[in-house]
């Protein structure tokens, strides 16, 4: 898993830029996740592009590790 923190506006970018290059590299088998300062109206893009998680300010620890981790699960009972 790769977690990406943006707090300069770049997430709309530098995370499918990330994707992408996970994709070209073979390893779209990596799940990414998203912290920081992202505007709601942005979650959907970023779903779209491939985030499997987005943690905005104020987000609880446990609910964001517990996301995190039933993720993780998902994608290795996949494999």
């Amino acid at each position: 898993a790769v977690g990406v923190s943006t707090l300069a506006a770049g997430h709309k970018t530098l995370v499918p830029a990330i994707i992408n290059e996970l994709k070209k590299q073979g390893a779209d088998d990596i799940i990414v996740f998203v912290g920081g300062v992202i505007p709601r109206q942005d979650y959907d893009y970023l779903y779209e592009a491939g985030v499997k998680g987005i943690y905005g300010p104020g987000t609880p620890i446990p609910a964001s590790a517990k996301d995190v981790l039933e993720q993780i699960k998902r994608a290795v009972a996949k494999v």
